[in-house]
């Protein structure tokens, strides 16, 4: 009898524990507005519930194909060192159970770089129809979690990310930045550090310049003094250097595996004293020029008239365009002073033909325009908007890079002590305050792919310098090329922008602090929503 009594109070104190350990373990959602995020680019619409999930202990990710594996690696690797934890990776073929991050493809999205990233307290879910849209989503995420992640360290942050639903796609197709390697080498490191560092911001194009009056920079194994004698030089009294075809294809694969795809650029027929210095042959008078460790330019030119200038590019271009996944190989044709137009023109459609021989479309400076232009063809305005107007009448495309707006070598004003000032003093706001489609009259967004923001490097020697004049203008760039028009307004972005110190500097991006810009370090006040 004693025992009957007892059960049923035994069962009630078991489940009181059970139900007291539930409540102590399950912490409540701490209240977080999604709307309130900085994030950059901004999305396009982004829908609030006022609550968050914590990555934690028990947190995987989890993915739904094969192909999906990287990023949810990447994103792994991103989360592992900041919080201590696995976070294991595990592949599903459905929705998971709580606690999770789950990546998967969906045909409802129909943009190839289009996402939705949708968080609850159980848990996110990021969707896309292709990859690249899920990378897109991982790098939104990266942008809810607080800035001390990209310290590569533990941190004692909570790991909240806000709850709600961002739909997310692009304005436009092509958003990249070049950085010149020619007029001083970067080696294979500090280009991966570009390259990362663009990806956070949802850049999909790196244009490599490697080919220039004071130095050639790929390994081209058919003429190899291009780089052993072309590539020995750079601007000033540096040692130059160049990429070995390995070190390239391993540029490109990282790239690729940040949804980057490299467009390599041999400039021609000017800025190619490196390539004359190193082959006599390729001069008219058959004697090789002298290494050039200047900064002027229009000096140089191909011979037109020999046969051996065309097997040289039509060399080149084949072993270049083997390394090279992407579509595009840039031919260059600017600023070609002492190349007659009678010559420049029939040079520019032979060449092009060489590389559409080889598999590839061109991309060319606006010059290109007043040749024959192929199908297909992309004329890069950067100087003179009636050449790209020239180009589209020939059926090209136009990638927008206005030196007066998004050429990052550029000063910022009088004082800043690296850059150049030809084109313009270009501010943040005023990299920030312009629009692709009504920035030349006579061209509008059918004619344009995108945007690209070159980085020259005549007075740039280090990664330091590199970071003082990208940043923070390429987040305001990409920031063009992704999001609306009618959602981009300066005095909105520059609180974004100002509120993204805290991760700029955990990144260790030496970046210009404009006073323009409100810069404003948020992590005590995320501090203080968590204690509460």
């Amino acid at each position: 009898m004693k025992n009957k009594i007892f059960y049923p109070y035994f069962l009630i104190i078991c489940i009181g524990l059970i139900s007291l350990t539930s409540c102590e373990t399950k912490k409540p959602a701490i209240p977080k507005d999604l709307a309130k995020q900085q994030l950059i680019p901004k999305p396009v619409n982004v829908n609030a519930t006022g609550s968050s999930f914590e990555i934690n202990s028990n947190t995987s990710i989890q993915y739904q194909t094969d192909e999906l594996q990287p990023i949810a690696a990447y994103l792994a690797e991103m989360l592992r060192p900041a919080t201590g934890f696995e976070i294991p990776v595990k592949v599903m073929d459905s929705k998971p159970s709580s606690d999770h991050i789950f990546l998967t493809l969906t045909d409802s999205i129909t943009s190839n770089e289009g996402y939705k990233l949708i968080t609850k307290e159980s848990g996110i879910v990021i969707k896309a129809n292709k990859p690249a849209g899920l990378f897109y989503g991982v790098q939104t995420l990266r942008q809810l979690l607080p800035a001390s992640i990209e310290k590569g360290t533990k941190i004692s942050d909570t790991l909240l990310v806000a709850t709600g639903t961002i739909t997310d796609s692009p304005s436009y197709g092509y958003r990249g930045a070049m950085l010149d390697v020619s007029r001083h080498f970067f080696g294979v490191d500090d280009v991966k550090r570009v390259i990362d560092l663009l990806s956070i911001y949802k850049m999909n194009r790196l244009h490599l310049h490697l080919s220039d009056d004071q130095g050639w920079r790929i390994e081209i194994k058919s003429w190899p003094n291009l780089t052993a004698h072309g590539g020995s030089s750079e601007v000033g009294d540096g040692e130059g250097g160049f990429y070995t075809q390995e070190q390239y294809k391993d540029i490109v694969k990282y790239a690729q595996d940040r949804f980057i795809t490299i467009v390599p650029e041999i400039d021609m027929p000017g800025h190619t004293n490196a390539a004359l210095a190193s082959y006599p042959e390729l001069n008219c008078n058959g004697k090789a020029t002298e290494l050039y460790h200047g900064t002027n330019v229009g000096f140089s030119t191909l011979c037109i008239d020999k046969e051996i200038t065309y097997k040289f590019i039509d060399d080149v271009f084949g072993e270049l365009a083997a390394m090279t996944p992407g579509e595009y190989i840039h031919i260059g044709g600017d600023e070609s002073h002492v190349t007659p137009l009678k010559d420049f023109i029939p040079f520019i459609n032979r060449a092009q033909k060489i590389v559409e021989k080889h598999g590839k479309k061109v991309i060319g400076w606006d010059e290109i325009a007043h040749a024959e232009l192929l199908p297909n063809t992309v004329v890069q305005y950067w100087s003179k908007g009636e050449n790209a107007i020239k180009g589209m009448g020939q059926g090209a495309k136009v990638l927008m890079s206005p030196a007066t707006k998004a050429y990052l070598d550029m000063q910022y004003d009088s004082i800043t002590p690296i850059g150049l000032h030809w084109a313009a003093y270009i501010e943040v706001d005023e990299a920030y305050n312009w629009d692709l489609a009504t920035f030349e009259e006579g061209i509008s967004k059918e004619n344009i792919i995108g945007i690209e923001a070159p980085l020259w490097s005549e007075t740039v020697e280090t990664m330091d310098d590199i970071e003082y004049l990208v940043f923070p203008r390429v987040l305001g760039l990409a920031e063009i090329g992704w999001t609306p028009t009618s959602q981009r307004n300066w005095d909105e972005y520059k609180v974004r922008l100002g509120n993204h110190k805290d991760r700029l500097e955990a990144l260790g991006i030496n970046y210009y602090p404009s006073t323009r810009v409100p810069w404003n370090s948020i992590s005590a006040q995320n501090d203080s929503i968590i204690k509460k």
